[in-house]
């Protein structure tokens, strides 16, 4: 096979909701996923040994080492069956990178499909999702894409219905965030205070279920929101900007600093957009929709 190429979604948190931290130093997670039409595109081609290479947005952020997770997933994937991880991986950027979209979560999903169609492995779908999870807690949901439930830390998914399409607006932001220190100052902030045990909203279920955006709109919530903002204070006038152009809610994506904006259709996601980058406050604005297909082999 001269090589296979993988597309994989970025994702949107639309409930966060983070426990204590654990003994194990990770936290235990409500988090409801919500896989949005922005990719990344994996290709896989034989080589003779594990090399890496990047186009896109961004690029020059990639690393190109054994550090990458789509570096790692084919890593694991040979170990697993026993052979040498000899492939050339290159990745085609659209989702942001260090973004809170999942984009490196994305490349190590998309890597470990189009490595198990390259080499002709078969393996089974429930020991791609344990490899996922080695990976990383946002690695399976990128497999598995749609909407899903993720508890422990993330990586135990329960899939979940939708029942229409919601339209988002992100506003890229300059520069990423630290998952570990917007995790770190979460556990600074909720210092001396009792965190309760994360539970996913049935209010925001049932309307992801039906499709109700207005519904939606009330229901988004991320507990990493107040720690990322303590981080970066200036993604609060990205908030306004674009709550303020007429999104019906917003928040900050995962663990920041790309923001998100729940709007009404496409036409409302075009008026934000615009809006963001003429407020200054961000890079670039992307809009995109949901659900998204996960990982699909092209």
């Amino acid at each position: 096979m001269s090589g296979v190429t993988v597309r994989v979604p970025a994702k949107v948190n639309v409930q966060l909701a983070v426990g204590a931290a654990r003994p194990d130093g990770f936290h235990d997670l409500a988090n409801v996923f919500l896989a949005v039409s922005l990719y990344d595109e994996v290709t896989a081609t034989p080589a003779d040994g594990l090399t890496i290479t990047c186009e896109g947005p961004d690029a020059d952020q990639v690393p190109l080492d054994r550090t990458n997770l789509a570096a790692r997933a084919a890593e694991l994937l040979a170990a697993r069956h026993g052979i040498s991880p000899d492939v050339h991986l290159h990745i085609t950027k659209d989702i942001p990178v260090a973004g809170g979209m999942a984009g490196g979560s994305a490349d190590g999903a998309g890597a470990l499909l189009a490595c198990d169609a390259l080499w002709g492995l078969d393996t089974p779908r429930d020991v791609l999702l344990e490899i996922c999870a080695e990976l990383g807690s946002d690695v399976p949901f990128s497999l598995v894409g749609g909407a899903a439930l993720g508890t422990g830390r993330g990586e135990k998914l329960t899939e979940l219905p939708v029942g229409g399409t919601f339209h988002w607006v992100f506003a890229v932001a300059d520069g990423g965030l630290s998952t570990p220190a917007v995790y770190g100052e979460f556990d600074r902030l909720a210092e001396g205070t009792d965190v309760p045990g994360p539970a996913a909203s049935p209010a925001l279920l049932e309307a992801l279920r039906t499709g109700d955006t207005a519904a939606l709109a009330g229901t988004l919530a991320n507990d990493l929101q107040a720690p990322a903002l303590s981080l970066r204070p200036s993604l609060a006038a990205t908030l306004a900007a674009g709550t303020g152009a007429g999104a019906l809610a917003a928040l900050v994506s995962g663990s920041g600093p790309t923001t998100a904006f729940l709007v009404k259709d496409a036409e409302a996601a075009e008026t934000v957009a615009a809006a963001l980058v003429a407020s200054g406050t961000c890079r670039a604005a992307r809009t995109t929709t949901s659900p998204a297909a996960g990982a699909v082999v092209l």
